[in-house]
């Protein structure tokens, strides 16, 4: 099984005629995801086609010949269409979300970066006065995946295999890091949530996901500097979590009062510091590793 995405999920990619969403388009189909179209108002009623050498199954070279759309709404009438993947400039970002929340979509996975925080707020708030029809992830994610189901977003689907492992991160290169060091068991599913001060899904939303999972038997929690969503994280544990969590913080060494990597990573005092926050999922349980090596040794132990 898996949360959120798999191999029933149909995708389409809002931004698909662009360098990015064209790129990651292809990406996306040769991993296997049911890639159902396009969106773009400028060129509704177009078509574009993707030729594989092979791969995903293929003995023999194979195509996908994509349609375009003109909305949301459309796509998902004729295609139906259950997850959007967002390319789109950060300009234009907010009403892309808006529009997908407005079709009804049931996800849509935010891949932009330097989306202003005030957009994210506005369509986060859409979402809610919506009554939360569309679940958010993002922005700046890499998206999430499914091993060998399905993969939304650009997240390499070469790294590992389907197992027993949940991962949620907010960061993108660790997710990809920790799903190569554990690629030997496997993941469920792997969720990067993106690390700017407002995201959709939360890391207490994917444990809730992974904790009802019936196939994921134990949980990777990556978290970085800044913000205190992993102290939110630690007591939700507590309360509601039975299965074993690993952890990891990134930004051990990072100086207080300088912004590092993601807008939301900014230690400022000892509020979200990364022995902050390490503490906090410790008091809760959680096993934390100092690096990412160290982290899938101790998931490999939990496993064990």
């Amino acid at each position: 099984m898996a949360v959120f995405l798999d191999q029933h999920s149909k995708v389409v990619v809002q931004g698909m005629t662009g360098a990015e969403g064209s790129k990651h388009t292809r990406r996306m189909l040769k991993s296997g995801t049911q890639v159902v179209g396009g969106v773009n108002p400028r060129k509704a009623g177009e078509k574009v086609t993707f030729d594989f050498d092979g791969g995903s199954g293929a003995s023999a070279p194979w195509q996908a010949v994509l349609p375009v759309f003109g909305s949301v709404s459309e796509a998902m009438e004729a295609t139906g269409a259950d997850v959007t993947v967002i390319f789109v400039p950060p300009a234009h970002t907010r009403g892309a979300v808006v529009e997908a929340i407005d079709a009804g979509i049931g996800l849509a996975v935010v891949i932009t970066e330097g989306v202003p925080v005030h957009d994210t707020a506005g369509f986060w708030a859409h979402a809610v006065a919506t009554g939360n029809r569309t679940r958010i992830i993002g922005p700046n994610c890499p998206g999430i995946i499914s091993p060998g189901q399905s993969n939304a977003g650009i997240i390499p689907d070469d790294i590992c295999g389907h197992g027993p492992i949940g991962l949620v991160s907010k960061s993108g290169t660790l997710t990809y890091q920790l799903m190569y060091e554990l690629r030997d068991v496997g993941f469920s599913t792997a969720i990067g949530i993106g690390g700017d001060p407002i995201v959709g899904t939360t890391h207490i939303d994917a444990l809730a996901a992974f904790e009802d999972d019936p196939d994921t038997a134990a949980i990777v929690l990556i978290g970085e500097i800044g913000g205190d969503a992993e102290e939110r994280a630690a007591a939700y544990i507590r309360e509601h979590v039975t299965k074993p969590v690993v952890g990891y913080v990134a930004g051990f060494t990072a100086p207080e009062g300088r912004t590092m990597g993601h807008a939301g990573a900014i230690v400022s005092g000892s509020a979200g510091t990364a022995q902050a926050k390490a503490e906090a999922l410790e008091a809760a349980g959680v096993r934390v590793g100092r690096t990412p090596s160290e982290t899938a040794r101790l998931l490999r132990e939990v496993l064990a």
